[in-house]
């Protein structure tokens, strides 16, 4: 009997909380339901490759539905026509040259699947031209062959007209020598622009997992510490002070700033000493981005802690705002996707955030490159940050009703006390 009071209790505690009732009904189905729609479009992947004076047979090859072709002209003698500055001003996933009887295959390193997916093309083209090339060099040979035979019986007929014994010597008329068909270059030189041949997925979306490590982790801390203060009455109190909405939002991104700062540097520390990551770009270029970062999910977070009453509700919010940042993150690439999933991805901060760390971190990029990507971070944190003002404003009026209905209650509850001892 008591169990089932127990079991009755939860359940009644479950009905009554609307929003654990929804997340356990409704979240799993919107999270499934968007990674259908993720993965129903990444079955493919596609690239762009440049290719400048090759063999036009091997560049007919080459083409597919998941392999664009783009010729290049000849180079020149100016650096904005070496590989590295095709690849970086066209977004190309790699270059190919030909040098005489050399191919050369710059790639860009940077996504695994797209490297995996024009050295496959590569050979395949070039096995399909070494097919062809046999397949003419037999038919030459057996046009050959039958050329000679028809000399040969010319030649018997002939003997045997002049009454010539076979078994003299006769001279045969010279015929066309052999010539193999002329075949696609065969031999490959690979280079890699970002990173190396032996590059993995992991070493790939390294920069992204870091980005999502400081955000997610500087968004629990934060709800979870603000929450705290507000439940048990501390932020009502410094509310209640002569101190501006500004000065205890900015108080509280500068304190817990600083320990991101100590997060994002041991983090990176980490990085580079146990995954052995190679920084392309400026080390404070990764620090600047990923406080940005920092900044923007502490301010989220603060944001997100007005709308919870306890620990458990902060968590309640993972499956709809950390989860489906992840996958825009950059763990599934965006270019894949419909139309209408990269256009959702733009308006996640943490996409902005990890596109911008990659391109740090594998492409060297500066601070003009990825300035675009940084001042988007930095319209998010000051929309957060009016909307936490606006919160800040009605938590106070809240605060001061609380307090108002107190003292009204309390001579009420005084009076009334008296009331009934008199009685």
């Amino acid at each position: 009997m008591r169990t089932i009071a127990i079991i009755k209790r939860v359940m009644l505690e479950m009905l009554r909380d609307k929003r654990t009732l929804a997340l356990m009904l409704v979240a799993p189905l919107l999270i499934l339901t968007l990674l259908y729609y993720l993965f129903q479009g990444v079955g493919t992947t596609s690239a762009d490759l440049g290719v400048r004076a090759v063999d036009s047979r091997l560049v007919a090859a080459l083409k597919s539905d998941s392999l664009a072709v783009h010729m290049v002209p000849a180079s020149g003698n100016d650096a904005s026509t070496s590989a590295e500055h095709i690849i970086r001003d066209n977004d190309y996933a790699g270059l190919l040259e030909q040098h005489g009887s050399t191919l050369t295959l710059t790639l860009a390193g940077d996504d695994i699947s797209k490297n995996a997916l024009i050295e496959q093309r590569l050979h395949a083209a070039q096995v399909t031209l070494q097919a062809k090339a046999a397949e003419t060099t037999i038919a030459a040979q057996a046009q050959a062959l039958t050329a000679l035979q028809q000399q040969l019986e010319s030649l018997t007929a002939t003997l045997k007209a002049a009454n010539i014994p076979l078994a003299t010597p006769m001279p045969v008329a010279p015929t066309q020598p052999l010539v193999p068909s002329k075949s696609a270059p065969a031999t490959v030189s690979v280079h890699y622009l970002y990173g190396t041949k032996d590059s993995t997925f992991f070493t790939n979306l390294l920069p992204v997992l870091m980005a999502f490590v400081v955000f997610f982790f500087v968004f629990i801390i934060s709800g979870m510490a603000l929450l705290h203060e507000r439940t048990t009455g501390t932020l009502y109190r410094l509310l209640a002070t002569p101190i501006t909405f500004r000065e205890i939002l900015g108080g509280y991104l500068a304190g817990y700033g600083l320990f991101a700062v100590i997060q994002t540097c041991l983090i990176m520390l980490f990085a580079i000493q146990v995954f052995k990551i190679q920084i392309l770009g400026g080390l404070w270029l990764v620090m600047l981005i990923s406080m940005l970062i920092a900044l923007t999910a502490l301010a989220l977070g603060l944001l997100i802690s007005a709308f919870a009453k306890t620990e458990f509700q902060i968590m309640q919010f993972i499956p709809i705002i950390i989860i489906p940042q992840i996958f825009f993150s950059g763990l599934i690439s965006v270019d894949s996707m419909p139309r209408w999933l990269q256009v959702i991805a733009h308006i996640m901060p943490l996409y902005w955030g990890a596109t911008s760390m990659s391109d740090v971190i594998e492409r060297g990029s500066g601070f003009s490159d990825v300035a675009p990507h940084l001042m988007v971070l930095v319209g998010f944190l000051i929309v957060f940050f009016a909307l936490n003002m606006l919160t800040m404003r009605t938590l106070r009026r809240s605060g001061t009703r609380g307090k108002l209905l107190r003292r009204l209650r309390g001579p009420h509850a005084l009076h009334s006390s008296r009331t009934r001892a008199e009685r």
